[in-house]
């Protein structure tokens, strides 16, 4: 195949990547979110607290799980059934090892908290990571292959097999126990899936060699892996400790985070670390695909995320009750963190895919050890300002991971912001005057409305004006495959 075709080949790729990653996670948070409506008025702040909790352990659990083991894959040249079979069992070996442990560790986990219910609930909780454990190998399979379309199904499937359960648990009175259900039912639904679209099929008769290179490349990743759940949850576990009847809240603007922050977040990681290992081989056209990329996210991810920050009171009352504005609140500080976030990924998928994984591992390790003695220093501070002192460090550390991808695909500093300046710019000022637009109105749901529309026409009207190629791109995509 010739050099042209294989790049029209790979931009399709990335195209089609995109839309489903995009379309993908955005139908998974807006299934997400009616159901947590549902929730959030069912629930109370203190039925989320002992789930806030759990999450630091449960994310650390998965990370050692997966080993790495799925960008391992993802990276290597050829794959065969040994591979994925090795993955296999040791997940699965892994994943029972591990429950074991967080079994026999949760009266440690009570204790420490001062709260004697985390022993039944950390040990039913922790079965959703046993069964997730048969997940992996289809996973990296589906990665691999850069099937987005198959596996958002199966994400849009496990969102609404999880909804579902968790309003009749709710309704039935089972509050915290069916949040823990939840969790359980989405792994076991999206596993059943992956399996469902892959033709890959394990065999009793292992070998465990490959590992040995798998690992080799992985091991790394495990690490950093384990260091950035960390850092995503250590809000709140020092809430756990400190600020025991806040943990609700935040668990819950975490969670509205969480969903804003993957309609974006999730369209990047579908694809940017598999395209960016297609490419490793030409420095400068990894440049230029990477800087592509980094457009397309800043174009996206910085409306998106700034306009949640300027509606998150009103979103939050309006639709889960005023019972939650401390969450709003919350919200409202961390989705701008989550605007520069998927920025995050990108870098660190850059590094991956060129065999950084030493760098990566490192920068995550000293990240995670700062904010964590940042946030215990500022502990008798509050949680606001605890909270923007998380999203300032880690907004200021994106330059940090530049540092490093300069080193690897000259991206320059000026190169890295003015990809990124122009449309976190119009992005402001869009929110700034939309604000200025609405603020006379006094009622709420006219309010969010007003807002949301306002937001959205003046930014693609300027981004037009502006002569936006992303803009012009998504369009042009869009009526071709239309027509």
């Amino acid at each position: 195949m010739s050099k042209e075709g294989s790049g029209n080949n790979l931009k399709h790729a990335v195209a089609k990547g995109f839309l489903w990653g995009g379309m993908s996670n955005a139908i998974c948070q807006v299934l997400s979110l009616v159901f947590g409506i549902f929730l959030a008025r069912i629930l109370s702040p203190a039925d989320y607290g002992p789930i806030g909790m759990l999450a630091i352990f449960s994310a650390i659990a998965g990370s050692l799980q997966d080993s790495g083991f799925v960008v391992a894959i993802a990276n290597r040249k050829t794959v065969g059934h040994d591979d994925y079979n090795a993955v296999f069992w040791f997940s699965i070996i892994i994943s029972f090892l591990m429950y074991g442990i967080l079994y026999a560790s949760a009266p440690l986990l009570a204790d420490f908290f001062n709260e004697p219910i985390l022993i039944p609930l950390s040990r039913y909780s922790f079965l959703g990571f046993v069964v997730s454990g048969f997940g992996i190998a289809p996973s990296a399979y589906l990665f691999r292959e850069l099937k987005v379309k198959e596996s958002s199904i199966a994400s849009i499937c496990s969102v609404v097999a999880t909804g579902v359960v968790g309003i009749i648990m709710a309704l039935k009175g089972y509050s915290y126990w069916g949040i823990a259900t939840q969790t359980i039912a989405y792994v076991l639904v999206r596993t059943l899936v992956r399996w469902y679209y892959t033709p890959w099929r394990p065999t009793i008769k292992v070998n465990f060699a490959p590992l040995k290179y798998l690992f080799a490349f992985s091991y790394r990743l495990l690490i950093t892996s384990v260091f950035q759940r960390f850092n995503w949850n250590i809000f709140s576990f020092i809430l756990g400790k400190f600020y025991k009847a806040d943990v609700g809240n935040y668990t819950k603007a975490a969670e509205w985070f969480n969903m804003g922050g993957e309609v974006v977040n999730g369209m990047v990681n579908a694809v940017s670390q598999p395209v960016l290992a297609k490419v490793v081989d030409d420095n400068e056209r990894q440049l230029r695909v990477f800087r592509k990329m980094l457009r397309f996210t800043a174009f996206v991810a910085f409306p998106f995320m700034l306009g949640m920050s300027l509606v998150a009171k009103e979103l939050i009352v309006v639709v889960i009750t005023s019972k939650w504005l401390e969450s709003a609140k919350m919200l409202q500080i961390l989705a701008v963190w989550g605007a520069f976030m998927p920025i995050q990924s990108m870098l660190t998928h850059l590094l991956v895919s060129r065999g950084r994984t030493r760098i990566f591992m490192w920068c995550t390790i000293v990240q995670g050890l700062l904010t964590l003695a940042m946030l215990l220093a500022m502990s008798p501070c509050g949680i606001k300002p605890m909270l923007v002192a998380y999203c300032v460090f880690n907004i200021a550390w994106l330059f940090v991971w530049n540092y490093f991808v300069k080193k690897e695909i000259s991206l320059t500093f000026s190169m890295f912001v003015y990809d990124m300046l122009p449309y976190m710019l119009l992005s402001i000022a869009v929110m700034l005057a939309t604000y200025g637009i609405t603020n006379f109105i006094g009622n709420i749901y006219i309010l969010l409305v007003a807002r949301v529309l306002i937001a959205v026409v003046l930014y693609i009207f300027v981004a037009w004006i502006m002569r936006s190629e992303e803009l012009r791109e998504i369009i042009d995509f869009l009526f071709k495959r239309k027509r």
